[in-house]
């Protein structure tokens, strides 16, 4: 088991970095927002906690900022109905704190905030590990102690504003392309119709 890497970050995006270790090795590592969020300048030292999933026809290697981030993930994959996706998704959306609150408190709004989370699977997500993240409340309520109301406050803004940005690129990418005509222009349809009407 891959648990923690260390090294010099290559690159960095919105949802996977890349980590080269000292021994010559590069890692990709797929990440919540929030990791991105912290995350230093490429060039420079990073360790990150990892988590690795093991499927039929890859290999996915996930990374965390913390211990306590990564448990989130692991406990999450354990609701019915929940991949390593989703389980990223819930945790870039609501940070690995407010999901398990969200979870613990059975609040089915706040989990709907998360992409691709409808009332039934909030339900379900309720269902299966609200009952099994106590031992995870002693961990959230230390850490936010420890960071305060005001970092707190902070930190969802941060994330809202980095999801608005996330959100706004893929809506861009997904948008046809348009032209703007300017009045004269002989390429724009109405100077087309006024040509075909001259003959």
């Amino acid at each position: 088991m891959i648990s923690q890497i260390s090294g010099t970050l290559l690159q960095k995006e919105i949802n996977h970095v890349e980590l080269m270790t000292a021994g010559g090795v590069a890692y990709a590592l797929t990440i919540p927002l929030g990791v991105y969020e912290t995350l230093p300048r490429s060039g420079e030292p990073c360790t990150l906690h990892t988590y690795l999933v093991v499927k039929e026809d890859s290999w996915q290697l996930f990374g965390f900022a913390n211990a306590f981030e990564r448990r989130v993930f692991q406990r999450v994959l354990d609701a019915k109905g929940v991949g390593p996706a989703l389980a990223i998704g819930l945790l870039s959306a609501l940070s690995a704190e407010r999901l398990v609150r969200a979870i613990r408190d059975k609040d089915v709004a706040t989990l709907q905030g998360a992409p691709r989370v409808g009332r039934k699977k909030a339900e379900q997500l309720i269902l299966d590990l609200s009952e099994k993240m106590d031992d995870l409340l002693p961990d959230v309520g230390r850490r936010m102690s420890a960071v305060g109301p005001d970092a707190i406050s902070q930190g969802r803004r941060a994330r809202r504003e980095s999801g608005d940005r996330f959100r706004r690129k893929g809506h861009e990418r997904a948008r046809p392309h348009s032209r703007s005509f300017e009045k004269g222009d002989r390429c724009s349809p109405l100077s087309a119709r006024r040509r075909s009407r001259s003959r």
